[in-house]
This record gives C-alpha cells, sequence and structure tokens, in this order.
C-alpha cells in the first residue's frame, strides 16, 4: 500500500521544530480544552505549540456521551441561560463550524406510570428547551405511547402513559478532534502526539517551557515559550505539582463509563431516560450500534487506569431496562465499553451534584491550568481561557485576541449528502464506491473524502474493506498515518476509525493496521 502524497512534517522534523522555534504560547494536553486553544490563538496570529502525552483526545475527550446539546436536565435546577448558551454554540457547530460532523438527532423522554416526572412537567421542559434553541430543532411536545414506539421499536410500552420528545445533536468526538487539531496546524500551528513532559523549564522562578520525552523512541527534546497553559485534564494537578510542589488540590474526579450493543432494528431517534428526579441515562443509536450510559460516580485511582468494571457495565444495562426492552439488552451483542473522567471543581459532596464548570489557576511559576469542559461549548471555552491569556498580568500576549476571531469552519466542510451522492456515482465505474462506504467517509470526513478516493484510485486495494463487517477501509488508515498523526494501532482503530467501538478490532486487523503503520 501507498504512502500519500503531500505529508506533513515527520515526527523527527516537528520535534526539531519545537526545540528550534521560541513559541509565544505551548499548550499541554491535546483534548477538547488544549485543541481549541490551541486552534484559536493559531487563528489569533500566536506561535503556538501543543503536545500531548498520549494521542489527540486519547483519554476522557474521546469518551464521551458523543453529544452536543443544550442540556436538558441543567432545566431541573434552573440553570436556563447554561441551557441557552450552551444551545448557542450547538447551532454554531451544527450550522457553521461542523455540520459535516454534528447531526440531528430526535429524543425521546419515556413517562411511566410511578415514574419520576409527570408529562405536564416534562412537557413544559422540552418546550422551553426546544424555545432556548429558537425552535432551530423543532418544537418540544409530549407524544403518544404509539408515536414514541413508532421512532424507537426496542421501547418499553409496558406503563409507558406518553412520551416528551425533542432535538438535539450528536457526533463521533473523536473524529471532531482530529479535524480540530488539523484546523489548528491549517492557521499555523505546531503539534506532536506521544510526547510526554517530564519537566517544566524555568527562568528564575518563571515557567518558560517544558522538557519531553518522546514515548515511541525515547527521544528527549524541550520547547520554550513565553506562557505555558496546563490543559492536561485528569492530570492537571501532576503537572501544577511540577511547577510548585506545595501546590493544593484544585480538582475531583468522577468516572464516566458507557458501552457499545449491536443494534437489532433502526431507531429513528435516541432515549434520554428518568432515572430519578435528577439523574438520566442515554440509549443513542450511534456508529450503527446503540451507545448506552452514563455513570457518575467518583474517581481516586490513577486516570490512566480508568476502564470500565463489571459494575459499571450492569449498571448501565439495568438503567437502560428502565426504557428498552431486554431482547435489545443481551450481553453477547455487547461490542465495546469505555469510561472517562470528568474533572470537577474541588470540594465535597456527591460528584453527580458537583457544578459542571471549567477551573482556572495560576501557579507560582505563572503557568495557567484549565480543567473541566464539554464538547458543546468547546470552542467557547477556548475563547475564555485566550482572552485570560491575553490579559495576564505582566506577561500579557496581547489585547482583546478572542475578539478578533473569525467562525472558521473545521476542515472538510461540505453536505456530507452531497459528498457521498457524488462518490457513489462516480463516472469511472473502476472508482464507485459501495454506498454504505461512501456514507461512511462522507460523514467523517466531509469534502476530505474525496482525498480518500484519490488514494483509493492511484491504488484500488485502499478500497477495501478492513473488516467486512464494518464500513471503515485501508485508505483511512493509510490517510491516518500521513495526514491525522496516527502513530500507534490504538490511534487508528479506536480514534481515526470505528473499528473498536464496533468490536471489528481482531487481533488480525491489529496485526495488518501496524504493518500499515510501519510500512
Amino acid at each position: 500500500m501507498t504512502k500519500s502524497t503531500a505529508a506533513p512534517a515527520t515526527r523527527a522534523e516537528t520535534r526539531a521544530e519545537l526545540s528550534r522555534v521560541p513559541y509565544d504560547l505551548l499548550v499541554i494536553g491535546g483534548g477538547i480544552l488544549g485543541t481549541s486553544v490551541t486552534w484559536m490563538a493559531a487563528q489569533a496570529g500566536l506561535r503556538v505549540a501543543m503536545v500531548d502525552a498520549g494521542d489527540f483526545a486519547g483519554a476522557t475527550s474521546s469518551a464521551s456521551s458523543k453529544l452536543v446539546h443544550g442540556g436538558l436536565r441543567y432545566l431541573q435546577t434552573g440553570n436556563v441561560k447554561l441551557v441557552a448558551e450552551n444551545h448557542r454554540e450547538r447551532r454554531a457547530l451544527a450550522g457553521e463550524i461542523a455540520p459535516h460532523l454534528v447531526k440531528p438527532l430526535t429524543f425521546v423522554v419515556p413517562i411511566y406510570r410511578g415514574g419520576p416526572h409527570g408529562a405536564a412537567k416534562l412537557g413544559a421542559g422540552v418546550f422551553l428547551y426546544s424555545a432556548l434553541s429558537v425552535f432551530g430543532d423543532g418544537v418540544g411536545k409530549v407524544i403518544t405511547p404509539q408515536q414514541a414506539h413508532a421512532r424507537v421499536p426496542a421501547l418499553k410500552t409496558d406503563g409507558l402513559r406518553a412520551a416528551a420528545v425533542y432535538g438535539d445533536h450528536q457526533m463521533n468526538d473523536s473524529r471532531v478532534a482530529v479535524m480540530t487539531v488539523r484546523a489548528a496546524v491549517d492557521a499555523g500551528a505546531t503539534v506532536l502526539n506521544h510526547a510526554e513532559v517530564v519537566g517544566l523549564r524555568k527562568t528564575g522562578a518563571t515557567v518558560t517551557g517544558a522538557e519531553l520525552r518522546d514515548r515511541l523512541d525515547g527521544g528527549e527534546f524541550g520547547v520554550s515559550a513565553r506562557l505555558v497553559l496546563n490543559a492536561t485534564g485528569p492530570w492537571v494537578d501532576h503537572l501544577r505539582r511540577m511547577e510548585d510542589p506545595a501546590a493544593e488540590p484544585s480538582i475531583r474526579l468522577s468516572k464516566g463509563a458507557h458501552v457499545v450493543m449491536r443494534r437489532h432494528e433502526p431507531w429513528k431517534a435516541a432515549l434520554t431516560i428518568p432515572i430519578d428526579k435528577y439523574r438520566v441515562s442515554f440509549a443513542i443509536p450511534w456508529e450503527d450500534h446503540l451507545l448506552l450510559g452514563t455513570t457518575d460516580e467518583t474517581y481516586e485511582g490513577d486516570p490512566a487506569d480508568v476502564r470500565p468494571t463489571e459494575a459499571d457495565v450492569t449498571q448501565i444495562l439495568d438503567e437502560a431496562g428502565h426504557a428498552v426492552l431486554g431482547s435489545q439488552l443481551r450481553r453477547e451483542d455487547l461490542t465495546y465499553s469505555f469510561a472517562g473522567l470528568r474533572v470537577l471543581p474541588g470540594g465535597t459532596g456527591r460528584v453527580a451534584a458537583a457544578k459542571r464548570e471549567t477551573v482556572l489557576t495560576r501557579g507560582t511559576g505563572g503557568m495557567l491550568s484549565v480543567a473541566g469542559g464539554k464538547w458543546t461549548t468547546y470552542r467557547h471555552i477556548g475563547r475564555v481561557v485566550l482572552d485570560t491569556l491575553a490579559h495576564l498580568p505582566g506577561r500579557p500576549l496581547g489585547d482583546d485576541l478572542a475578539d478578533i476571531l473569525p467562525a472558521v469552519p473545521l476542515p472538510g466542510l461540505a453536505s456530507p449528502d452531497a459528498v457521498a451522492m457524488r462518490l457513489w456515482t462516480e463516472r469511472d465505474p473502476g472508482a464507485r464506491m459501495d454506498p454504505l462506504v461512501a456514507r461512511h467517509l462522507a460523514s467523517h470526513y466531509g469534502s476530505i473524502a474525496f482525498d480518500l478516493a484519490r488514494l483509493i484510485r492511484d491504488d484500488p486495494a485502499l478500497g477495501e474493506r478492513i473488516h467486512p463487517g464494518g464500513p471503515d477501509i485501508w485508505a483511512q488508515v493509510v490517510y491516518a498515518r500521513d495526514r491525522e498523526w496516527a502513530a500507534t494501532v490504538d490511534d487508528v482503530v479506536r480514534r481515526r476509525t470505528t473499528l473498536t467501538v464496533r468490536g471489528l478490532d481482531t487481533p488480525d486487523v491489529r496485526e495488518r493496521v501496524a504493518g500499515v503503520l510501519t510500512g
């Protein structure tokens, strides 16, 4: 299989550039917050570098519920302003920034006899929710059990009195992360994954960069910068203690686990399942499967060791069973389970009741640390952090940087329907794609799918499916290697393709992917 042309800089070239160039800003951490700030800073004309000890979005940022939403449950606590702010960002992502990656999805909230919420309350809630979104996804309303069952064929109907319905959006978080990194690089940023910070550079008492080790070959190098941003998520306090060994904890962690199931029949909507007065669980059609979750429990272990337990899986299946038929919840249909860590402000009490807000701190050496965020508002949080960096006392980066940022779309902006149709109806019969593959590429790459089509024209073997059970093809592996910073098998099967979530990353597939990465 051939290499694609016009490849970005190699790791060695990137390391040399990071060592040589003095940066305005070094971002440590390539998750939701790090990629957003890097993108915003590059758009504002700053010399910015971003490094991550693992892969971009390799931890919690690719372990979300895959939703871009206003947060219906926040209405329960009266936080109308937060819901309205979330909706504004959701509309921007779905309309201007990433309509090729962010898809509308209808949600049904079943109302059972003896349940925690009544029809009148939920009906008013979903109507207000849709009003706060300027009715961009229709009008929230109450529907009959028959109408709910038509949308969700696996819905339990025993005791079902009615259902509320509203609109939100979903995405593949890993693909949005990769596209954001690409947007940052297109704007001038320098990025490197699998590069671990082993120490901070200091000039006097001031943090002015970092010492790093390449986890792939052990090579060591350093980066110098006027300002350093610690955006390492669950590891934020670990890096703060590198700056100041006496730094007090600033955060606490909550584990959120999910499971992925084979779906027996198409769903036209997702389920929001009330568990009690405050908690809900989701059953979401995603990547031709069913995504279930999530949990919300205190986590005090090593962030690198977070994983779903048997108790997590049991809890998720049991909670889904409030509204989903048991025939859709068989253990043999489970293809994948995963867990991530929510970063919450430090404090006491149940993590499920803790505020989901961003924590900003500045250390004794001048390093700014930021933690906590969600995909829906990741651009907004990036702007807030950039504005904070611009006005740091004594070391500002410039005035009102965030105010000049345009609404730049993510790469690949195009109608997935139009892209898929063009791939499917290619004039050259030998270059036409299977409709399922064409739809898959169009909805994960947008117009960049045409770059993959060109790879296939040059090497038809790249058009073959990696596994007959899914739509991912070998061109995606080559493209991930050459254009999307994929360096390990997990980078490819978990975050550049959908192989893992579909349960298709067999030993044979992983071995063949490894061969392409080293080829």
